[in-house]
């Protein structure tokens, strides 16, 4: 991995909002949109940050975790807003929120869905590449960055636990 260090950029630098108009083809049987559809418009919100910090091609490597709030519907104009929340060497913790504007009710948007994905910054031969570091510009920036560094934490205890029981069942000779 290059390990040339890069100029650390603020959390505004990558973050954007994505808005969609949720159409009839999105629907579920009960009529509300379906949350895979809401997934890749979070998924497709979250690779653009991750692209624009690292600047240049960034994969997908975990979603941490995904919260659907409220339904979404069609009509509803979705505003799916991203930005970077914590960075390593290679990878990066992007933040998106769902906002949906309802067509037929006047007042702010409702905050339907949130998410927490991991990216790892590739080259071009599809290994990992180092990342700016991520600078939070603001305390709600600095209590996302906080906040990310305890999933982090969290996801690398959880894995280390599961690798350590497949292993213990392995010697036992139990196959998964």
């Amino acid at each position: 991995m290059n390990e040339v260090p890069l100029p650390p950029k603020p959390t505004s630098a990558s973050r954007i909002t994505l808005s969609h108009i949720m159409s009839a083809h999105d629907t579920n049987l009960l009529g509300t949109v379906h949350g895979g559809v809401v997934m890749k418009l979070v998924d497709d919100a979250a690779g653009a940050v991750a692209g624009r910090h690292s600047e240049g091609p960034a994969v997908t490597g975990a979603m941490d975790e995904m919260a659907f709030l409220e339904p979404v519907r069609v009509g509803d104009l979705l505003h799916v807003k991203a930005q970077v929340n914590w960075t390593g060497r290679s990878s990066m913790e992007v933040g998106v929120r769902v906002m949906a504007e309802r067509w037929n009710e006047s007042g702010p948007a409702q905050h339907v869905a949130s998410a927490y994905l991991v990216f790892v910054a590739v080259d071009a031969n599809g290994m990992p590449r180092a990342v700016p570091e991520v600078k939070p510009e603001t305390e709600r920036d600095e209590g996302r960055y906080q906040e990310a560094q305890i999933r982090r934490t969290h996801r690398l205890a959880r894995r280390r636990a599961i690798m350590e029981l497949r292993d213990q069942r392995a010697a036992e000779g139990i196959d998964d």
